[in-house]
Parts: C-alpha cells; structure tokens; sequence
C-alpha cells in the first residue's frame, strides 16, 4: 500500500485530539497503514506541511482533526505540485464533522480508521474562493461550504468562544452571539450568467451538503457531481430566521419563500 503522511492537529476537537491520537496512531498500525506523521502548530501549518509532503511525493495524506484541518489539507495538496495524484483521507476528531458527514466517512474514529486502508477511492469537486486582502488577490479552495454573509459572522464568532461541546453547540452559540448585531447585506450574484444586486441575510456555496455541526444546508448537494449548490437566504429577519432554525437541520428550508437554491459550475 501507499505509505502516508499523517497530519495531526491536536487542538481540534475542543483540544482533545492530541490525547485521542494516541489511540488513532495505534489503530492505524493496526489496520496496517504505513505512515509517519506531523503535528500542527497554528493556524495555516496543516497548508504548509501538506504542500511540502505533496511535493515531495507522499500520494496519501491523511487529515486528523476537524473540518478546519480537513479544509487546510486539501488547499496544502491543490496548491502543491501534484494536486490531482493525491488522495485525501479523513480522521474526523473535531467537533463539527461535517465534511464527513457530507462524504460518508464515519465520524467515530475507530471506524474512519479502518475506511483510511479500504481500496474504495472517490473524485470529488473542489470550489474556488477568490478574494482581496491586502491588496493582494488570493485563492482559496473549499471542499465543503463557502458562505458569505451571516454565516461567515457566525464561524468568526464560534471561534473565539471555546469549544467544550461537540456537534452543533458551538455554532448554535455563535450565532446567538451575532444575531443582533449582524445587518443584512446587499450583495451582487451572478449565477448561470445572470446577473442580480439583492439584499440577502446569507449566501451558502455548498459542495458538500452539511455546515455548522449538522445543519442540512443544501439537501440536494453532492460532492461529484460537477455543480455547486448556491443557496440564498434573503431579506430575513432576525425573528424569521430564529423560527425557521429548526428546518434548517431537517433541510426543508428550502421550502421557505425567501430561500432560493440553484446549482451552477
């Protein structure tokens, strides 16, 4: 088999990684992977060491940690100069887990351990974020979500407050966090060539279908299928949006008059 570079964040999961990998660490000898691996040591570092690996010819590298590690992995493998001979793996020990959710990886460790040496490998699609900082224009690959807007608040929120809760908890507490201060904004969409200005709470560029801990963001995304499922929460109230939360987890919010979904490349 491939021999694999194993990334290791040991803060995700509200810190608790770097006392589970020990076990992990065990269980992949186990399950007979061969690999060395790395810890990370802030944020951006798991981009770093898996551009150098994919460089240097490791075929397999394995993300242990949250969605955050998962996404900082795959930009270090698609920025590196073999983007497309590396496979991705996924130990899931964050508290969101939803990129594997939306892939079907299990989220309980012991099991995503032995699916890292199964022969079942998958293309997946990879969505683009170009923006501005600094005056400098810069690439950003997702494989999950991009949102802009309230969800973007709500993520920066959820990182400053500290995570002792799995799942959705955290999220659920950002949000609650930026609910009143947060102003809708005007945004400008263009998706299959049509172009709008439109006043929007939230716009959610899913390829993956879950975001925040299990919300069913984009019921109908999948992760092969060349489309991106843009989603677009309207003028929305703060009251509208607490009512509507609920669906939100269940995936018929799209059923709500001010939500809007289309796929687009």
């Amino acid at each position: 088999g491939l021999h694999a570079k194993v990334i290791v964040n040991p803060v995700a999961g509200a810190y608790s990684t770097r006392r589970k990998w020990s076990r992990i660490s065990k269980l992949l000898k186990y399950v007979g992977l061969s690999f060395d691996y790395e810890y990370t040591e802030g944020v951006g570092h798991a981009v770093e060491l898996a551009r150098v690996a994919a460089s240097d010819g490791y075929r397999y590298i394995v993300a242990v940690g949250g969605d955050g590690t998962v996404n900082e992995v795959a930009n270090g493998i698609l920025h590196s100069t073999s983007p497309t001979e590396t496979s991705l793996g996924v130990v899931s020990t964050g508290t969101g887990s939803d990129f594997a959710r939306s892939v079907g990886i299990p989220r309980d460790y012991t099991s995503a351990c032995s699916f890292l040496v199964s022969s079942r490998r998958r293309l997946i699609d990879v969505g683009v974020v170009e923006f501005k900082s600094k005056g400098q224009t810069l690439q950003r690959f997702f494989v999950n979500v991009a949102g802009v807007g309230f969800d973007a608040t709500v993520v920066e929120a959820t990182e400053k407050l500290p995570k002792y809760f799995g799942g959705t908890i955290p999220y659920l507490g950002g949000l609650f966090r930026s609910l009143f201060s947060y102003r809708n904004k005007l945004v400008t969409l263009s998706v299959g060539g049509r172009v709008e200005a439109k006043r929007v709470l939230n716009v959610v560029v899913a390829n993956g279908s879950y975001v925040g801990g299990g919300m069913h963001i984009a019921p109908k995304a999948e992760l092969g299928d060349n489309l991106l499922d843009v989603v677009v929460i309207g003028d929305v109230g703060k009251f509208e949006l607490l009512k509507a939360l609920p669906t939100v987890y269940k995936g018929t919010h799209i059923n709500h008059p001010k939500v809007r979904m289309e796929q687009a490349t």
